[in-house]
């Protein structure tokens, strides 16, 4: 009987140290989230500035979105407010408190929201937003791939003439190694610091920065293989 007390008492206390810890996760969120955002597509093709307030509005809180965002991103004529759902959901909704989208943070200070039949969109803190779009900017241009030894095996070029949803063309130039050949990438995007390239076939290369301001394709291999700017 003694035991079963104890293991009742621990329940509960677990049940009410989780609740707390959820309650606190929440607060936390609607204290974050007030400030400047950019909601975008994945790779930021279309763009909105979105301004969340902390002030009480109906079903939410306050938020004002930028004039354009009706044109880059229709949906968003139907946003009046946000609210933070459950533990960790942000949501932007329409005047009844319905979901117009609901985000989920995937990395510190990015959500992701997915649309049924659009697709996937981002809302991110607006300085790291345009932080990224900058460091996109420098990624346009020729770039050299090279084994782990140095040696170049195939040129390529990274443009910014979209190529799709939120894609970007890519050109080999000749003579390249057989293997990158074959690969044929024809687009390419900044993805959450990596340069995906991706071939006609849907196949895609991921490639991240490493300490030495080179690009080297993920997972590693004993013969690496790296983007190198020219």
């Amino acid at each position: 009987m003694i035991a079963r007390r104890l293991l009742a008492f621990a329940v509960a206390a677990f049940v009410a140290a989780t609740g707390i810890a959820r309650a606190q996760d929440a607060t936390s969120l609607k204290k974050q989230m007030p400030g400047q955002w950019e909601l975008s597509t994945t790779e930021r093709s279309k763009t909105c500035v979105v301004t969340l307030r902390g002030d009480a509005a109906g079903q939410g809180f306050k938020l004002e979105l930028e004039p354009a965002c009706k044109t880059a991103l229709p949906f968003t004529k139907d946003i009046v407010a946000w609210s933070v759902k459950g533990l960790d959901i942000v949501r932007l909704q329409d005047a009844t408190g319905e979901a117009v989208i609901d985000f989920t943070e995937v990395e510190a200070g990015i959500f992701e929201g997915l649309r049924q039949g659009e697709g996937v969109y981002i809302l991110q803190d607006l300085a790291a937003a345009r932080s990224m779009a900058k460091s996109m900017d420098q990624m346009i241009g020729d770039w050299s791939m090279v084994r782990g030894n140095g040696q170049p095996i195939c040129g390529l070029t990274l443009t910014n003439t979209e190529a799709g949803p939120d894609n970007f063309q890519v050109f080999l130039k000749p003579r390249c190694d057989a293997a990158i050949a074959q690969f044929n990438p024809t687009q390419w995007r900044l993805e959450r610091g990596q340069i995906i390239l991706m071939s006609k076939s849907g196949d895609a290369w991921q490639f991240e920065a490493d300490d030495n301001a080179q690009w080297r394709r993920v997972p590693d291999t004993a013969d690496p293989l790296i983007m190198l700017r020219q």
